[in-house]
């Protein structure tokens, strides 16, 4: 296991020498993205000005208050809860993510499946994993909410977080095959079964 700290954007490079249990803390520039910012850009063809070429993406629909434009708040935007939802539901986008937009790293909770997997392997990239109910602790980690696309689908528009010292998170899924999900789930299998044989049951 070691430690990483991302000055983002990261080369493909940089992402590839992370394995599962590694941590990663991030630095700069985060995109909060959620089911109708992908829904919206990859089934309904609308493009965002955004260069997300080497960066990460969040699951998330902050809580987010308006302000009005200020150099505090150059979207108009102040950050009140940024969480994170679960990612299951966001499946089928890694791969257009990362190959059209050239997302690298994806951050959420409770994992994605195996053709997650595969994008990660094929095209190089990961996901990191955050605890659900730590939304206080994320939102003291994002600085300032700099920019804001496809707000008319607020709360899930596309949000351009400045964050600093964003985490540690825990790489569940690597470019190397390897998921803690994967592993989780056998290891209960295996114990399920043993369970079941001590009290006779067959299964």
């Amino acid at each position: 296991m070691a430690h990483y700290d991302f000055n983002m954007p990261v080369a493909e490079a940089q992402v590839r020498q992370l394995k599962v249990n590694d941590t990663v803390t991030l630095n700069g520039t985060l995109f909060g993205i959620r089911d109708a910012t992908q829904i919206h850009m990859f089934d309904r063809g609308r493009k965002t000005r955004f260069d997300m070429n080497g960066h990460a993406v969040i699951h998330t629909a902050p809580n987010a208050k308006w302000v009005g434009e200020t150099k505090s708040a150059p979207s108009g935007y102040e950050p009140i809860c940024i969480g994170t939802t679960t990612s299951a539901r966001m499946e089928r986008f890694t791969r257009p993510l990362m190959s059209e937009y050239g997302v690298r790293i994806i951050i959420g909770k409770g994992g994605l499946s195996e053709g997650s997997a595969a994008a990660f392997s094929d095209i190089g990239g990961v996901y990191l994993a955050i605890v659900g109910g730590a939304a206080a602790l994320e939102t003291t980690w994002i600085e300032q909410i700099e920019e804001v696309d496809l707000d008319d689908l607020n709360p899930e528009s596309l949000w351009k977080f400045r964050v600093k010292g964003f985490g540690p998170l825990l790489v569940s899924m690597d470019a190397h095959g390897g998921s803690l999900y994967t592993e989780v789930n056998q290891a209960a299998r295996g114990r399920r079964a043993a369970a079941l044989a001590s009290l006779g049951v067959k299964t």
